[in-house]
């Protein structure tokens, strides 16, 4: 069973994202608000994908920001982590921050995404 680790979304927001990850996988999806409680999961249990909104719903910060800590933080540093936005720039900043190219909320039913999130938890 893989697992994901959302962040930063709202509630049904992050109902969406688990709908749309069990749909086509098995798999669990833990839920963390901020990068503080993101990064305790994450160093206490492993995750096959990290998935992070672009605004974080509690306090509105920066998701790259998270992304950059998950990123810098030497033992999660290879843990997959998906940006979620429908933006392009902000997709790319994330590229460029060590994440795999993400999806926007918008794009749960594109087959772009299913494929982009299928490669990451088929390796």
């Amino acid at each position: 069973m893989k697992r994901i680790l959302d962040i930063g979304n709202c509630g049904p927001d992050h109902a969406g994202i688990t709908r749309f990850f069990k749909q086509h996988f098995d798999c669990e999806v833990a839920q963390a608000d901020r990068a503080d409680d993101a990064l305790a999961k994450l160093k206490a249990q492993p995750f096959d994908l990290v998935v992070v909104n672009r605004k974080l719903d509690i306090d509105y910060s920066d998701g790259l920001e998270v992304i950059r800590e998950i990123k810098s933080t030497p033992e999660l540093a290879d843990v997959p982590v998906m940006m979620i936005t429908n933006y392009a720039e902000h997709q790319n900043a994330a590229v460029a921050a060590g994440a795999v190219r993400g999806f926007g909320k918008l794009e749960f039913h594109d087959p772009q995404t299913l494929e982009r999130v299928q490669a990451v938890l088929a390796s």
